[in-house]
């Protein structure tokens, strides 16, 4: 079973799950786990990864990852932006995130993405057909390691942001890096997936990440949230052993 899970891509589990949530919902359900997105509990999360599987990574109702759960942990904590009426601009939405988002009445919540269904406006980062200086806070979460041009995207992005406002850009970032990783003379997907983690990624981020962002204008800082939670909340609400959150403020 778990060696399944290393090949099924998330699009379909998520369609899995809405089909039969209820009826996975009652066969893991336990005290064990808790998703803080929702505050379903579990016996056990499942393993997932593309290389190499982590356990209690994958919430069996909501499909959420470590990334997602520390994220609405901050959101929820550290931030009052659920409560703020406030212009958001969502690139390649998760779908963890898409209806309470959504739902929220004092947002004007837009999406956005090349392909996904649930994208509002179907645009390339790297081109986004919106005016300067809209949005007060955007989303993009792993989505720069896709693009070629990441440095374009990072502008425009910051194009679109209003003044003093907030980028959160989750990455895979290897911190014993210093320098990000690239190299587009590899093509085989196999080989791609091997070095970068999957195959559709191009780099690897490294500590520059940061500059990269600063470099088109931001200030930009990865804030260690896991610091402010205890051992037992790390373990039940299955949270990544070590990440920072990335936050860049025009």
């Amino acid at each position: 079973m778990k060696w399944l899970l290393n090949f099924i891509p998330r699009s379909i589990l998520i369609t899995i799950s809405v089909w039969f949530r209820p009826l996975i919902k009652f066969y893991f359900k336990g005290n064990l786990f808790t998703d803080p997105i929702d505050g379903s509990s579990y016996r056990k999360f499942l393993p997932y990864g593309y290389q190499n599987l982590r356990e209690n990574a994958l919430c069996p109702g909501t499909l959420s990852l470590e990334r997602h759960r520390l994220l609405w942990l901050y959101l929820t904590r550290k931030t009052d932006f659920l409560k703020q009426s406030l212009k958001i601009l969502h690139i390649a939405p998760e779908q963890v995130f898409y209806k309470k988002f959504k739902a929220l009445k004092n947002w004007e919540y837009t999406t956005t993405d090349l392909r996904s269904p649930l994208a509002d406006v179907k645009a390339d980062i790297c081109e986004l057909p919106f005016e300067n200086e809209q949005y007060d806070l955007i989303f993009c979460n792993h989505v720069l390691e896709h693009i070629q041009d990441d440095k374009k995207a990072m502008e425009e992005l910051y194009r679109v942001l209003k003044k003093g406002g907030t980028l959160i850009a989750q990455v895979p970032l290897d911190e014993n890096l210093d320098d990000t990783f690239e190299d587009d003379s590899i093509s085989d997907k196999k080989e791609r997936t091997r070095i970068f983690g999957q195959y559709d990624h191009v780099r690897i981020y490294g500590k520059d990440y940061y500059t990269r962002l600063d470099a088109v204008g931001f200030k930009s800082k990865g804030v260690s949230f896991l610091n402010t939670l205890s051992t037992e909340e790390i373990h039940c609400f299955g949270l990544p052993r070590k990440e920072r959150i990335p936050i860049a403020i025009k």
